[in-house]
């Protein structure tokens, strides 16, 4: 009886801090900042960031992919989720981080990549998040920085959709394709 009550309180407690430790900190993120290979590689080197996913969010169908969305028949963005570590990397370092990484100004989209899916967003999931990016927004609008107004919508996070498998991680697997396309886009190397 002492035997099977030891094993049974071992792998209680083994399975609670194991739950404890995978959801205590974990959260996501969602940024939408014109071509999503742009924004998805910025913010996979951010530390405490344990996975960024190329996908599309916010638009009318009930279903999106990379032709229908090109199309701008479904008013999708593209966008990255990014799942990160609380304790490790603040939402407001990520704030910076899509600051940093787009033009919040351009209205037609972001620098050579121009249409509805290219525009950049804020897409919350909470209202802390919300917060939060609508004062980064302001200090970034009483900065000066920007002679035009910023124009990046903060909006409730929707429906996510997952971008197909060659749009995930394309830095990664097509470094010398990534580098000329983001030299050609206008972007800061």
């Amino acid at each position: 009886m002492k035997v099977v009550r030891k094993i049974v309180n071992k792998s209680t407690i083994a399975i609670i801090s194991l739950l404890m430790i995978s959801n205590t900190f974990a959260a996501k993120a969602t940024f939408a900042g014109g071509c999503f290979w742009c924004i998805e590689s910025v913010l996979e080197k951010v530390k405490g960031v344990n996975s960024v996913v190329s996908g599309y969010m916010g638009g009318t169908k009930e279903d999106a992919n990379y032709k229908s969305v090109s199309s701008g028949k479904t008013s999708h963005y593209e966008v990255v989720q990014v799942d990160y570590e609380e304790d490790k990397v603040s939402y407001e370092l990520l704030l910076n981080a899509f600051w940093d990484e787009i033009d919040p100004t351009q209205e037609d989209g972001q620098y050579v990549d121009i249409g509805q899916q290219y525009k950049t967003v804020i897409f919350y999931h909470n209202e802390k998040q919300k917060a939060l990016a609508e004062k980064s927004k302001k200090k970034l609008e009483k900065s000066g920085k920007y002679k035009k107004p910023i124009v990046t919508e903060i909006k409730k996070a929707q429906e996510f959709y997952k971008a197909e498998e060659y749009h995930q991680d394309y830095s990664k697997k097509n470094p010398l394709r990534y580098q000329m396309y983001r030299r050609g886009s206008g972007r800061r190397n």
